[in-house]
């Protein structure tokens, strides 16, 4: 789709020259901004609606002046008005809103901490560690999972709200609950102690002292912090994301896209060349 999302960029550019008269050095302003958000940004249909997804793109501008910013996402939004009024065209824009990040957002676990932790763990500890990295769950959802949830290659879980969503597990995931239920059969609960769930603070308490022992200091919704922002970071639509953490809206799933640029950052200023000099 990138290929379709430059052509409109050229039709735009050569609307912006010849029929609204602008200038060259404006126009030439307008096709940096496009030409670097078409190359990073997600363009798909969805339900018969055009989706522009500019997470990637706001990754990519984060450490552009304010006023930078704000010149190249009102291109961003000149060209979507076009594409609307144009081209009749129905466009759904992600991510073009300026974002707060709450202070008290824990930040996410490095990934080969978590997996140094699996590596140590037992079953029980591994399946708790999988189920809450490898689906983002929220402890409380983790608790009340029934055994009757777990469905193949699905699991649906009873949210905030009395939400259910349904979500894909993957393969080794399958795997390693399928070896617990065999091994420690219990009866109607994922995780049980005698004939009850065992509630989220006896959950939490667990993985908090599995990664103490690794020297990490690490919480339950730290790992669901850890399994959004990755997914984000390699790449992962920010509406699938959303509907995967069952957030009421996207605006909520945003943050993350912040902590995530802070990293990338770090690490841009620790690997170039020139860092340092």
């Amino acid at each position: 789709m990138k290929e379709k999302l430059q052509a409109y960029n050229e039709d735009f550019l050569a609307y912006l020259f010849d029929v609204r008269g602008y200038s060259e050095t404006t126009v030439e302003t307008y096709e940096i901004a496009l030409r670097q958000m078409a190359e990073v940004s997600h363009f798909y249909k969805e339900e018969g609606e055009w989706v522009l997804d500019i997470t990637p793109f706001r990754f990519a501008i984060v450490k552009n002046s304010k006023k930078t910013i704000v010149k190249k996402l009102s291109a961003v939004r000149s060209f979507v008005k076009y594409l609307e009024d144009q081209c009749r065209m129905q466009i759904k824009l992600i991510a073009d809103e300026s974002i707060k990040v709450p202070q008290s957002l824990p930040k996410p676990i490095e990934e080969t901490y978590i997996t140094e932790v699996l590596g140590r763990a037992n079953l029980e500890e591994k399946l708790l560690i999988s189920m809450l990295y490898g689906l983002g769950l929220r402890i409380s959802e983790l608790s009340e999972l029934k055994l009757e949830d777990i469905k193949e290659g699905w699991v649906q879980i009873h949210g905030k709200g009395n939400k259910v969503r349904e979500l894909p597990l993957l393969e080794a995931l399958q795997q390693l609950v399928k070896l617990y239920v065999k091994e420690t059969m219990p009866k109607k609960y994922l995780f049980e102690k005698g004939n009850a769930p065992m509630n989220a603070a006896q959950l939490r308490y667990r993985i908090t002292k599995l990664f103490k022992a690794s020297g990490i200091k690490a919480t339950p919704h730290q790992l669901r912090h850890s399994f959004a922002t990755h997914l984000l970071n390699n790449g992962a639509r920010i509406a699938d994301v959303s509907e995967l953490l069952g957030h009421a809206t996207m605006a909520t799933t945003q943050v993350y896209t912040k902590l995530g640029s802070v990293k990338k950052m770090q690490e841009y200023m620790k690997a170039h060349p020139l860092a340092g000099k």
